[in-house]
């Protein structure tokens, strides 16, 4: 009875070893893991289908080989070797990365996992390593990486890949000097708006090849920062004019036209360089430095490269906090008017108008004239809203004066300078037509300058506006200094009352140097000849000396202002003067 016990139980094991056994050689046959059953210096005994697909040869092939001959690097074949040693004597089952050799030649990586399984007929172990290809994944990671660090257009490093090369060469001391270029295509959104986004972007990876092939030394790197601005580092003992040479043959190399699609494409660039030492400040700074540079180029008329200047850079800081500010300035009530009175010059002392000018009370630079911010607030947006609050407080001083001296014509008219942005702005007559309704100063009382550069602007509609305006009663100035400005009023048929003589002709007036009297007075006379024939009468504005004003009486000019008469003066102290005697104008100073 216990014999036949004990056999029925062997016969039990000796199936259940069997079912144990075609299981596991099922698993071994089907499993998406390579898996090398080896010997005790890693030859591999047997292997599966899918450790064949891993290393592109068959089962039979890899029977016999060695599996640690099969890594890429001497390296890695001998770590793989001290593994499988470890392991078969009692070590613990252990993954590491490894880079296997397909037979194609092509490295393939993977993710070895080492154990050991019992051998059927002795108490020794041997080892086995499964092999999980992890090939596709890492080129999936590699080409994410890519991507996060280069421009997909152009193949160039992004803006996040130059900061970090930046920050890293700046760090190295093995290099003493440094050089940042930043590079910004002129006019590239009319060619691509004009000539469609498929051109736009055959032109970009043109620039980036040209950059390229010219910043092509080691020690450089080139990428694509913005829609069609790029950069460039440059380190080494390199010299200033080295650099710029270098930037002037790229910026030349780009001026050439660029052919697409048969089509010959025109393009220039700015740049703005900055060359340092490598310890000299950070990234953020370096990187600040390069964009006020590049933008004081695209100030200078573009296609040119500046080049940092520390005193420059101070001044353009200022400048951009002075645009941080703007709109802090209009809201706190740092702006204010102040008039300067318009002479007639006939003798008889009479003021037709005065002149509302727009100045910052600034509270760290005192008091700023309109010409030191309004260039920076129509980079801001902030013209119209200064403009608006400056139209309003215009007229309503202008009604003040009128209530306090009284409407029997002895008020003089208000003249009001037009910024650009302002006229241009397709609500220039509402707003003007509001601000003469809630104050109620008569329209023939509002005199609107505009210079003719401002006329000719094609944005918006200035013609029209300026047109409805005089139809509302308020009358036109127009800024001159040459003929070509009163070509404006002929050509628009523009319906201006008078005209203003602006500029070095009336400087000229004043000097006693060679012929530049004599060659004022030409000029002057020709201007008012011409201004005759149209049917406008003319002032002039900047005199300074009773000379100027002397002259320009005897050639025609009917009425001028200026510091010779009054330099500027508050609403209170015009509104005195227009009130006083004849005693308190000359005390004052008069006109």
């Amino acid at each position: 009875m216990i014999g036949q016990i004990v056999a029925e139980a062997r016969e039990d094991l000796r199936t259940a070893h069997t079912a144990a056994v075609e299981r596991f050689a099922r698993i071994y046959a089907h499993a998406p893991v390579g898996i090398a059953l080896t010997d005790e210096s890693g030859t591999i005994a047997e292997a599966n289908a899918a450790l064949a697909t891993v290393l592109g040869d068959s089962p039979e092939q890899l029977r016999g080989q060695c599996l640690p001959d099969l890594v890429t690097t001497a390296d890695g074949a001998q770590l793989l070797r001290e593994h499988l040693a470890d392991v078969q004597h009692g070590g613990e089952p252990r993954q590491l990365h490894v880079d296997f050799r397909h037979s194609t030649d092509e490295e393939h990586r993977t993710v070895v996992t080492l154990t050991t399984l019992p051998a059927d007929t002795t108490d020794r172990e041997y080892p086995v390593a499964m092999v999980q290809d992890v090939n596709q994944e890492h080129s999936l990671g590699e080409r994410l990486l890519h991507q996060n660090v280069h421009d997909p257009l152009t193949g160039l490093p992004n803006a996040g890949s130059f900061e970090n090369h930046l920050e890293a060469w700046l760090a190295d001391p093995s290099r003493s000097r440094i050089a940042l270029v930043f590079f910004d295509l002129d006019g590239f959104r009319v060619i691509n708006d004009g000539l469609g986004s498929e051109v736009g972007d055959a032109l970009l990876r043109a620039v980036a090849g040209k950059l390229t092939d010219t910043f092509s030394t080691p020690d450089t790197f080139v990428a694509r920062l913005t829609g069609d601005g790029f950069g460039v580092l440059v380190r080494g003992e390199l010299t200033t004019n080295e650099v710029i040479e270098q930037v002037s043959g790229a910026l030349n190399e780009l001026s050439e036209p660029i052919y697409i699609g048969g089509e010959a494409v025109g393009v220039n660039a700015s740049a703005g360089i900055v060359v340092q030492g490598t310890g000299e400040g950070q990234a953020r700074d370096l990187k600040r430095k390069g964009e006020t540079t590049l933008h004081r180029a695209k100030e200078r008329g573009r296609a040119q490269w500046v080049l940092f200047e520390h005193d420059a850079d101070a001044a353009d800081r200022d400048r951009y906090r002075m645009a941080a500010s703007l709109a802090g300035a209009l809201e706190n009530g740092e702006f204010e008017l102040v008039y300067q009175p318009t002479v007639k010059l006939d003798g008889s002392g009479a003021l037709p108008v005065v002149n509302a000018m727009l100045q910052w009370d600034h509270p760290e630079w005192g008091r700023l004239p309109s010409e030191e911010f309004l260039p920076m607030a129509d980079a801001t947006g902030m013209t119209l809203p200064i403009g608006r609050w400056m139209l309003t407080e215009a007229l309503s001083t202008h009604a003040r004066w009128r209530e306090s001296i009284g409407d029997d014509g002895t008020v003089p008219d208000l003249c009001l300078r037009l910024p650009t942005r302002l006229a241009i702005d397709h609500d220039l007559v509402g707003m003007v037509k509001r601000d003469l309704e809630n104050t109620g100063v008569p329209p023939q009382s509002l005199r609107l300058c505009a210079a003719a550069d401002t006329v000719r602007d094609p944005r918006g509609e200035v013609l029209d506006s300026l047109g409805v305006l005089r139809e509302l009663g308020a009358q036109l100035v127009l800024e001159v200094s040459s003929v070509a400005d009163l070509e404006v009023i002929h050509r628009h048929s523009l319906p201006v009352s008078y005209v203003v003589l602006v500029g070095s002709i009336i400087e000229g007036l004043g000097r006693r140097t060679d012929d530049e009297p004599r060659s004022a007075v030409r000029h002057i006379d020709h201007l008012l000849a011409t201004a005759a024939e149209l049917g406008v009468r003319a002032g002039a504005e900047g005199v300074r000396t009773a000379e100027q004003a002397r002259k320009l009486g005897e050639l025609g000019v009917i009425a001028a202002r200026g510091p010779f008469y009054l330099e500027s003066a508050s609403a209170e102290r015009i509104e005195t003067l227009l009130t006083g005697s004849a005693s308190e104008v000359a005390r004052t100073g008069g006109w």
